[in-house]
């Protein structure tokens, strides 16, 4: 596959087809082959242009920085495209190049070469050429493709190739717009290849876990390298691959080896400050406590830095070591417990001095700041002049040699917590879901008085250079319109947003929901004001319209799940940063990335966060939105698809009548939150393509006995654009969904299918949808009616299905169980003597009781996965007995536990609470808790409803992809899943074979199962902690 992400394009080509056949037809030998090809392709498409040299040729020239082509911006499934060299010095180092990486010479051609004859398909211009060939899977690149590198003296070079081995190319190559990105496997082959060459290149997300390499060749084209099958994350038009087994924290089982060990133990303690500063957020509490109770676990003594900066500063009593029982509870609180103020002293030098003096006497070598670049950007400065600064105190006279012999090094480790999702080099930071949650319930909220009213509201969210904020908000709201600065409107922009919500009132809305970044602006840089849209709204439009500022409503609550998790995750993996850490060793940011914990150059991050903000100061939004995370285009475009409708988007976004497909929508197994959500995107996708979206009410059953199908298009308006408006914020399935699998009927299934005449079919449910397309599939030797593209979109709040990390519901049940269980603790704690037994859902698969006890702080987790030993509950009531008896009653937080519906058929919750009643001695009594259906929500989560519109649009363009013959692949019955943050089609009949537990009804690959180790250290501690030489305040409680 060959990517092309560039920005110049003069008209448009629609032959993917034909590039995808000529890869097909691979291993050309001669160029005499390559013209008989073309021919054949002549023949057979007599609108094939004729002028094309090479069978799937892009008309793609590069001159030394320069790229001029005819095509889309992005195209799959290309055969070869040309570089231009204007040296032969040029010329040979290109060659060397590519031939290092593993392309084969296929052509040669010298015009001074008498031995060389002119074909049609050499350009008049060349003095050479030199074609290469990469032969797909037997070499580095995993496709086939040619590349043509030609000379041509006094060509029009206007930018100076720049030399690959250069050590200063400082700047993003990702930002460059000549860009060609090929896909390989291993990434770390290309990097030791890139070594050995000397070759300067760039990875992204970093080194140790890359996602994407980029180098520049000697023609100055930068060449990307990526193991995801776009390098856009937008479509899949590969062979679905096998889903590997990921881990939040991919070295949990190391982290508890090394503290069984004792391998942190040192003579003298190693102390550790940890602070938040700038703006507060959700989860930062949680970070804290992550980060103090792991400085225990591995032998270090933890200090709070009480106002930021500040607290550095002034010292004293603003600096002090924290005990473990100081942040019990902090994983529910929102804000941060430790406070953070603006310091401008710290600013300068004098002030910095100080607060090196301060920690010197507390004994701290290493800070663990929990802020926003700004924070990140003071950290890693008094980093550098540490040296400096001690040397000063020494020579003032302020401290002894001695004092400071021990403290000539100091670490900083950053956690990114803001709530714009602003920092480079991180998929999410801490706080921003929470405050999306906060947005979403306002928007939610609003749109009922909206709807009472028939009015327009223009909201304000947080967001000065990041729209990440507003556009997850107008995607998880179903928002009218949304205002972000990396991608600005142009001037007139008024006209445009009148006729779009002029035409969204006349198909019969009755609200109007505008969401708009702070930092909102139109091409000429010129600020878009919240009151500047109410009253155009107003005069223009004529509707009542109200402006609501959400504030700092948004950095308030308590923390959501996911910002639990990624909060006490980057804690743990922060104190194995400081642990690591040498005096050479660059400050390291903790970030996400690919569902891993990850360590970033602190100071790199930072960099490219501001180059956002002079990009947009620049007006190069192209290179702004190009350093947001792909998926944020993917998200841009999925809004414009799903909220607009077909009249306000491109005129040829609609396919032309025989392109247009009836797709069938599915719903099987338990409601699932997200389900309506997906229904809507894809029904809406559909309608905008021109396609015909069937909804099939109450699954295979409907289908069969009641033929309860309703046509989504104008004929009958039984399911039409806006009846779907507000399925976005809804729970459940409003189609109906059954658990019924159509091997009950399959003859009768097959006849429904062609009576309705279903030319694809999307399956949204758990695992009896991932059995559902497994029968269908199975099927087709007997039933040509299933022999249609069909994929499967899990659903489910036990997140049991195969072939994907993450199942659209699960995030929604996992905060209904959090605010559960905060609230289940308030009454522990008001009690005092009293432990909850709570019982959560997800049959044999202990998603649920693992993640939810890492949030809510359980004391024990019991999960199907382990099962449930009578010795467990031994060591467990022993526990509990113990701890009560030490708190004398003093003790005012709840005791919580938490157990899967099937850990085990002996030890029944109710058993369980019976029998740590009989064993308390009469020091606590216990309760149980079921939670039964209310797991499965009321609204879905913002998270959950961004997955499920990104995936639904996916798996139109799969559809698309297969029905029409473009890029066709031979497995078009295919499960959708997330893999990282990736998405990626896995075979129905491979993931069954591979990746299913079909008895147990669960996938074989379990991601989270090593997150309940790390669960039960952060809340009990570990053995040697309990009986080592602490103060009795120190031991967990």
């Amino acid at each position: 596959m060959c990517d092309f992400h560039l920005a110049l394009s003069t008209h448009r080509v629609d032959h993917p087809f034909m590039m995808k056949e000529y890869t097909e037809n691979q291993r050309t030998e001669s160029t005499e082959q390559l013209r008989l090809h073309r021919n054949r392709l002549l023949a057979r498409n007599s609108d094939f242009p004729a002028n094309w040299t090479v069978p799937g040729c892009l008309g793609v020239t590069q001159t030394s920085g320069w790229v001029t082509f005819f095509g889309h911006q992005h195209m799959s499934g290309v055969a070869h495209f040309s570089l231009i060299a204007s040296t032969p010095e040029i010329f040979n180092s290109t060659v060397s190049f590519y031939t290092a990486l593993g392309f084969s010479e296929v052509v040669l051609y010298d015009v001074y070469d008498l031995k060389s004859v002119r074909q049609p398909e050499h350009a008049d211009s060349s003095q050479k050429e030199t074609w290469l060939h990469s032969f797909g899977s037997s070499g580095l690149i995993q496709d086939d493709i040619t590349l043509k590198i030609r000379l041509c003296p006094g060509c029009d070079v206007r930018v100076p190739a720049p030399n690959p081995q250069a050590e200063d190319i400082s700047d993003d190559l990702r930002a460059r717009r000549s860009s060609v990105s090929l896909f390989v496997n291993n990434l770390q082959t290309v990097i030791d290849k890139l070594k050995e060459l000397s070759v300067h290149y760039q990875c992204r997300p970093d080194e140790n876990s890359p996602v994407e390499i980029h180098v520049m060749d000697p023609t100055g084209l930068v060449l990307g390298f990526t193991n995801k099958e776009n390098s856009f994350a937008s479509r899949s038009t590969r062979k679905p691959q096998k889903l590997e087994p990921t881990s939040m924290m991919k070295d949990i089982p190391k982290l508890i080896e090394e503290i069984s060990q004792g391998k942190s133990s040192e003579k003298r303690r190693k102390r550790i400050g940890v602070m938040t500063s700038g703006g507060d957020s959700q989860g930062m509490s949680a970070a804290v406590r992550a980060v103090v109770r792991m400085s225990y676990i591995r032998g270090c003594e933890p200090y709070g830095i009480y106002e930021g900066y500040e607290g550095l500063v002034q010292g004293g009593d603003l600096i002090k070591k924290m005990q473990w029982q100081d942040v019990r509870g902090w994983l529910s609180e929102g804000g941060t417990l430790i406070g953070t103020a603006r310091c401008a002293s710290f600013r300068e030098r004098p002030g910095r001095l100080t607060a090196a003096k301060n920690l010197i006497l507390a004994g701290i070598d290493a800070l663990v700041i929990c802020g926003g670049d700004g924070s990140l950007t003071g950290a890693d400065i008094f980093r550098a002049e540490w040296s400096g600064l001690v040397q000063e105190l020494i020579s003032t006279g302020q401290l002894t040699e001695e004092q400071c012999a021990p403290y000539r090094f100091l670490t900083i480790v950053g956690l990114v917590g803001s709530i714009d999702n602003d920092m480079a080099s991180t998929d999410a930071t801490i706080g921003a879901y929470s405050s999306l949650t906060r947005i979403c319930e306002a928007v939610d909220s609003i749109f009922a008085t909206a709807y009472s009213h028939s009015r327009a509201f223009v909201v304000e969210v947080m967001g000065r250079h990041c729209g990440w904020l507003a556009l997850m908000a107008g995607l998880s709201t179903g928002a009218d319109f949304v205002f972000i600065p990396e991608h600005p409107p142009q001037p007139g922009w008024e006209d445009n947003m009148c006729k779009v919500l002029a035409k969204h009132r006349q198909i019969g809305k009755r609200t109007t929901i505008i969401i708009v970044a702070e930092g909102a602006i139109d091409t000429n840089l010129q600020p878009i004001k919240p009151n500047y849209i109410k009253d155009i709204c107003s005069q223009r439009l004529n509707l009542d319209t109200r402006v609501t500022t959400l504030g700092h409503t948004q950095r308030g609550g308590v923390p959501c799940f996911f910002d639990r998790m990624l909060a006490t995750l980057q804690g743990v993996e922060a104190v194995q940063a400081v642990l690591d850490a040498t005096p050479d060793t660059p400050s390291p940011m903790i970030g996400i990335n690919e569902n891993r914990i990850s360590r970033k150059p602190l100071m790199e991050a930072v960099r490219l966060t501001h180059s956002v903000a002079k990009a947009i100061e620049s007006k190069d939004f192209d290179k702004a939105i190009g350093l947001r995370d792909p998926e944020f285009v993917e998200h841009l475009d999925a809004f414009r698809w799903t909220n607009a409708w077909s009249e306000d988007i491109e005129s040829d976004f609609k396919l032309p009548p025989e392109k247009r497909l009836r797709i069938a929508i599915i719903h099987v197994g338990a409601p699932a939150g997200g389900m309506n959500a997906a229904t809507r995107a894809a029904a809406r996708y559909c309608i905008n393509r021109g396609h015909t979206p069937l909804a099939v009410y109450n699954g295979f059953p409907g289908l069969c006995r009641h033929e309860a199908v309703s046509e989504a298009d104008s004929l009958s308006h039984v399911l039409d654009w806006m009846d779907v408006e507000d399925w976005i914020i809804r729970g459940g399935s409003e189609i109906g969904t059954n658990r019924a699998t159509p091997d009950m009927d399959l003859g009768t299934t097959a006849y429904m299918f062609q009576k309705h005449k279903f030319d694809a079919v999307m399956i949204v449910g758990g695992f009896e949808a991932f059995v559902a397309l497994g029968q269908l599939t199975k099927a087709r030797s007997s039933y040509p009616a299933f022999r249609i593209p069909m994929v499967c979109l899990p659903a489910t709040i036990s997140n049991n299905v195969p072939a994907t990390e993450y199942s659209l519901g699960s995030d929604t049940a996992l905060n209904v169980i959090v605010h559960y269980c905060d609230t289940i603790k308030q009454s522990a704690s008001a009690s005092r003597r009293r432990v909850f037994i709570v019982e959560v859902q997800g049959g044999r698969s202990g998603y649920l009781s693992v993640l939810s006890g890492l949030t809510v702080g359980a004391l024990a987790i019991y999960s199907p996965e382990e099962g449930i030993k009578l010795k467990t509950l031994a060591d467990d009531a022993d526990y509990l007995r113990k701890t009560f008896a030490r708190e004398k009653g003093e003790g005012r937080h709840g005791k919580l536990l938490i157990r899967n519906e099937m850990a085990s058929q002996t030890y029944t919750t109710e058993v369980i609470g019976k029998m740590y009643e009989e064993e308390s001695e009469g020091r606590y009594e216990t309760r149980t808790s079921v939670l039964g259906h209310v797991q499965q929500g009321g609204n879905p989560s913002p998270m959950d409803r961004v997955r499920a519109t990104r995936l639904a649009v996916r798996c139109m363009h799969f559809l698309e992809d297969c029905a029409y013959g473009v890029n066709k692949v031979d497995d078009n019955s295919t499960v959708i899943g997330v893999k990282g943050s990736a998405i990626v089609f896995t075979n129905i009949l491979e993931a069954e074979e591979k990746e299913a537990d079909m008895k147990n009804r669960i996938s074989r690959n379990n991601w989270w199962a090593e997150l309940k180790q790390l669960s039960d250290l952060l809340q009990r501690g570990t053995p040697e902690l309990i009986a080592s030489n602490y103060q009795l305040k120190d031991l967990p409680l």
